[in-house]
């Protein structure tokens, strides 16, 4: 049985950097063969007479730099096994790329070389009107066609190019044509006119009301997928969650059992040993028994912690100076704690937080910074307000962390303490305490310079004063899934 996964995201649109530079290629290959048949059907079935070959010729351009192109994206994947990239990806839980061209080429090349391909098919589209009777061939409509694809296809301001082209393109043939009988109602004007004006005029309107419409409407939808990608995120986030504080709670509660067992045990036997004739070594294996015991006890409180076994959370309306002193209630080396309240101003800012677990995300940071600065280092805490956000800045004075602990920074079960110290959750429940109240964590650091960890939090919560105040009390069995009221509401639900 295979466990079920979320839906793979399907994109509402999809630039050239993603992938549908194939698709214009598909795209392309249609024109060639509508434009090859209308060619022979006009030729062959209403006899008339079109210069055959350059239109030949201008077809032929466009299927050859379509073949180029085919064959530049095959040779830039040589050497890379696009089945089996999409098997593995299947088989690790991923979502499988689709198109195999778009995986690993340069977004920046692509939108560049589709660009080029539909000025030069805005070229050849002039070049076979020119040819074909000039304005009054009723394929010129086939302009707003290549800049409504072009509009999804590439960025804005390329798309204006294209708009700008077939505008003085149009421009081109209202002055210059082959006449063509059947086809031309008149002939090319020398001078202008009221008539070559107006149409000049409803062309290039029409032109830039599609450009653009089509360029925000992609861009609408691509901003849309980007909130949707990163909702999807945020939700799997929750997920993994759930799991891990589950793991964590479930794992410290079945321990506790048979460890308060092995500790009465082991009291019970020093007790009766205590009047007997026993080697030195006995006593020193029951002092390691209890020490042993001892530590034990202290991880499964922190996982207990971790998973917010402890107490259920709620949102209070508190202030910054409130903060901080709920925050150093629980540090277990506070005379190592150097803190910068700020100003009144900062410290009198009022929040509406739930205290008790973003007290326990900034106290995470500040144990890790005691761990990391060792016996004697000290730790700082700033504060101060910038931009409608509280600004948190634990600053410790340890070694600094390599590029590679940076990036893993944050990952579930991932530590550098030494065993027995340290689970690697409590970074992981910290970042995603920050994230869910709209903040943000980073790092900065470097080997040698200590490390500063900056919390950013929003000052306005106004959708969850809300949720709140109409009387709602925001609690779980973990500090983070209070966090976000609609995501309290579905699991009440």
């Amino acid at each position: 049985m295979h466990a079920a996964r979320d839906p793979i995201p399907i994109p509402l649109i999809a630039p050239a950097r993603r992938g549908s530079f194939t698709w214009l290629l598909h795209l392309r290959w249609m024109a060639v063969a509508g434009q090859l048949i209308t060619i022979l059907a006009a030729v062959f079935l209403a006899d008339v007479k079109l210069p055959f070959t350059p239109l030949l010729i201008l077809v032929g351009i466009t299927a050859v730099t379509n073949l180029m192109c085919v064959a530049w994206l095959y040779y830039t994947q040589a050497g890379r096994s696009t089945s089996g990239l999409v098997v593995e990806s299947m088989a690790s839980g991923e979502n499988p790329t689709t198109d195999p061209f778009a995986a690993e080429e340069d977004p920046t090349l692509l939108q560049s070389i589709a660009l080029a391909l539909m000025l030069l098919d805005l070229v050849t589209l002039t070049l076979l009107l020119y040819f074909s009777g000039g304005a009054d061939n009723p394929f010129s409509f086939f302009y707003f066609v290549n800049l409504a694809v072009g509009g999804v296809m590439i960025r804005p301001r390329p798309a204006w190019s294209m708009t700008a082209f077939a505008i003085i393109g149009y421009m081109i043939l209202l002055r210059f044509n082959v006449p063509v009988q059947g086809i031309t109602i008149r002939q090319p004007a020398t001078d202008f006119n009221l008539h070559t004006g107006g149409l000049l005029f409803a062309f290039s309107t029409c032109a830039t009301v599609v450009t653009y419409y089509v360029t925000r409407t992609a861009g609408e939808l691509q901003h849309r997928e980007r909130e949707l990608r990163r909702a999807q995120a945020a939700h799997a986030a929750s997920h993994r969650l759930e799991g891990l504080t589950t793991l964590a709670a479930g794992a410290a509660h079945e321990l506790a059992t048979p460890l308060s067992t092995i500790d009465v045990i082991v009291r019970e036997l020093s007790r009766h040993l205590e009047d007997c004739e026993k080697p030195q070594s006995v006593d020193t294996d029951l002092r390691l028994i209890d020490g042993q015991l001892e530590m034990c006890r202290q991880i499964l409180a922190r996982m207990r912690s971790a998973a917010g076994d402890a107490m259920a959370h709620r949102w209070d309306q508190t202030t910054v100076g409130d903060l901080i002193d709920a925050t150093l209630e629980g540090i277990r080396d506070p005379h190592r704690v150097d803190v910068d309240d700020g100003s009144d101003r900062v410290e009198n800012q009022e929040l509406w937080v739930p205290r008790e677990a973003v007290a326990q995300a900034i106290r995470n940071l500040i144990h890790n910074g005691l761990d990391a600065s060792g016996s004697e280092g000290r730790v700082r805490v700033e504060t101060s307000l910038d931009d409608q956000h509280l600004q948190l800045m634990v600053h410790d004075s340890g070694n600094g962390m390599t590029g590679d602990v940076l990036e893993r920074a944050g990952e579930p079960f991932f530590t550098t303490k030494e065993p027995g110290r340290g689970i690697g959750l409590g970074l992981f429940l910290t970042r995603n305490v920050i994230s869910q109240l709209g903040g943000d964590l980073k790092f900065e650091s470097s080997p040698g310079h200590g490390t500063r960890a900056i919390v950013r939090l929003p000052l306005q919560q106004d959708d969850i004063r809300l949720h709140s105040n109409s009387g709602t009390e925001l609690n779980s069995a973990n500090p983070l899934s209070g966090v976000d009221p609609k995501l309290a509401d579905s699991k009440s639900g």
